[in-house]
């Protein structure tokens, strides 16, 4: 596993990459969080000041855990104990959390006052459905989460009410959705609030169109974004600006696992990086550290149909391991019960019940499986629910 190796060629060269733009395609298993956080601490042995560097991430939980690994490598070179803190850090955060910082330091610009709202799920929806209301429609019919959802999308694109009334309304729902859209933001203004997507919106505008944005395109000096492949259209927007001035960007992802398309990532910022920043360096982390050399094969030729990647093969110094097993069921309650089954039977042979695991595809799926579990006297725990 990561950590309990040196780093191998590849990874010291994205370490060691100083000046200009570094794309790291990193499979999966490669050990990509250890090299952001290995260059990020030789950033700061080299002199580069730790708060002149910026890491984003996409969860608060791979914030925490590259912000708890940086920690721990600056505690040995400073040789500080596990108690004490360096006196200066990098800022490590979601794309959230560093667009909350922007709009703080330039609320006035963006028409809040100092300590505005920041609507959770349940205060959008309540919101969404007062303006279906008013628009006079039945929530029933146009729902709540649907408007969310494709408001969501919208701005995700980057696109505003009028935008996407202009380029992408083709239907009667979406003609419905923008008058309401109207009331929502009407809701909104009234009540100084923002919704999860109109924080990258409004960070994204004020980097564009005011004083912002000469501040933080000098705000770092070196830019980290980890899941490159994931970033939708405003995200990207708001990585160009903050790496505009100097170049400095890191973009870490791989092409073959954008699975967010869905709400708006888009495989083209990944695909075209070269593009975008002409004179920048590729460095590929094709050994996995994580799965057997079968697992590794059968991805490898999986992927490998894909039209739109960027070529690359893994591969690793693991054993073979065991065939990959491949079954087909009649419905989710017959696959639920065989994985129950299967379950029971390495239990019974002596298989820690915390060696097993079961991956499902998105959360409403582990209803089934657990009721499965349930009947079979199974003991189980449900993990990720929330990042």
């Amino acid at each position: 596993m990561p950590g309990q190796y040196e780093l191998n060629s590849a990874q010291k060269q994205a370490v060691l990459h100083k000046e200009g733009p570094l794309l790291i395609l990193a499979g999966a298993g490669a050990g990509k969080t250890r090299v952001i956080v290995e260059r990020v601490a030789e950033l700061i042995r080299s002199g580069v000041p730790p708060e002149r560097i910026l890491a984003i991430t996409f969860t608060n939980k791979a914030a925490r855990e590259m912000r708890e690994r940086i920690l721990a490598l600056l505690r040995s070179d400073l040789s500080l104990s596990p108690y004490d803190t360096p006196r200066t850090l990098p800022f490590i955060g979601t794309f959230h959390a560093l667009s909350l910082s922007i709009i703080r330091s330039y609320h006035g610009e963006a028409g809040l006052p100092r300590r505005f709202t920041i609507y959770d799920r349940s205060d959008s929806t309540r919101a969404a459905k007062e303006a279906i209301i008013a628009s006079g429609f039945d929530p029933k019919e146009l729902e709540p989460r649907r408007v969310l959802a494709r408001m969501g999308r919208a701005k995700s694109d980057g696109l505003s009410r009028e935008e996407f009334l202009s380029t992408r309304a083709s239907s009667y729902i979406d003609e419905a959705i923008g008058e309401v859209w109207e009331k929502y933001e009407a809701i909104l203004k009234k009540e100084k609030a923002l919704d999860f997507d109109d924080i990258l919106v409004t960070a994204e505008r004020l980097l564009k169109h005011t004083e912002a944005r000469a501040y933080f395109q000098h705000a770092w000096d070196f830019v980290h974004v980890d899941e490159y492949q994931d970033t939708n259209k405003v995200q990207y927007e708001i990585v160009r600006e903050l790496s505009s001035a100097h170049g400095n960007i890191a973009a870490v992802g791989d092409a073959d696992q954008n699975i967010y398309s869905w709400r708006g990532a888009s495989l083209s910022h990944i695909l075209d990086f070269e593009r975008d920043f002409p004179s920048a360096t590729v460095i590929s982390l094709v050994e996995n550290y994580r799965s057997t050399k079968t697992i590794i094969q059968a991805a490898n030729d999986a992927i490998a149909k894909n039209i739109r990647r960027k070529e690359k093969e893994l591969f690793t110094r693991n054993h073979d391991g065991e065939k990959i097993a491949l079954g087909g069921f009649a419905d989710e309650n017959e696959e639920a019960r065989y994985v129950a089954r299967e379950s029971a039977r390495l239990i019974r042979q002596g298989t820690d019940q915390n060696e097993i695991a079961v991956l499902y595809r998105a959360n409403f799926q582990s209803r089934v499986l657990e009721e499965a579990f349930l009947r079979a006297g199974i003991e189980y725990q449900v993990l990720g629910t929330r990042f």
